[in-house]
């Protein structure tokens, strides 16, 4: 699917009417979580960074609230959610923990207030649509692109989204960075080697 801007704009109403409209998304969710919660298990990074859910996307706050409690003793595991940067268009991640607070940000979406920043070695990437090898369909702000493109080392990126948002013709733009992995509620439907 190489497909303008416009077309995209088209493909991005229909999958967020799609998610919207599932009955089974509560259920779905549920199933979600399990898995992200396995792909976490045994990973060695210390941190990572996600994101607030809207517009009906899969909430990963739950499963990485308990990874970051299942951490050693000796280990502290942080999470993170994004304040945005309009003038660079990129995103910094803030520490996030349940009861943290929070404010709106120029986009209508909370973001921790008054926390410390820091670079996550994992990043959790909302999709509205994903296709093979890693590809991703967002909302088109290109904020998680620009992001990635500006950090070194680069995290770790897994895309979480329902299977309903699997595009088996969709293709890379040239701004487009592929993800390290790919879940769904039903597993795990991408990883390249080593994510």
């Amino acid at each position: 699917m190489s497909s303008t801007e416009p077309d995209r704009a088209a493909l991005r109403t229909k999958l967020i009417a799609a998610r919207l409209a599932l009955t089974d998304r509560l259920e779905r969710a549920v199933q979600l979580q399990s898995v992200l919660r396995v792909w976490l298990v045994g990973r060695r990074e210390t941190s990572i960074g996600a994101y607030w859910p809207i517009k009906g996307e899969f909430d990963p706050l739950p499963a990485l609230y308990r990874w970051s409690e299942g951490a050693p003793d000796d280990v502290t595991r942080r999470i993170g959610l994004p304040v945005a940067n309009r003038a660079t268009g990129q995103l910094r991640f803030h520490v996030w923990y349940p009861g943290c607070p929070t404010e709106l940000d120029a986009y209508d979406i909370p973001k921790p207030k008054d926390t410390e920043e820091f670079a996550p070695a994992i990043l959790v990437v909302p999709c509205l649509g994903f296709g093979p090898g890693g590809v991703r369909l967002g909302y088109g702000g290109g904020f998680f692109d620009r992001t990635l493109s500006s950090l070194n080392p680069r995290p770790v990126t897994v895309g979480v989204s329902f299977t309903h948002g699997f595009l088996p013709l969709l293709r890379s733009s040239p701004q487009d960075l592929p993800l390290d992995a790919m879940l769904t509620e039903d597993g795990v439907m991408y990883r390249r080697d080593g994510a």
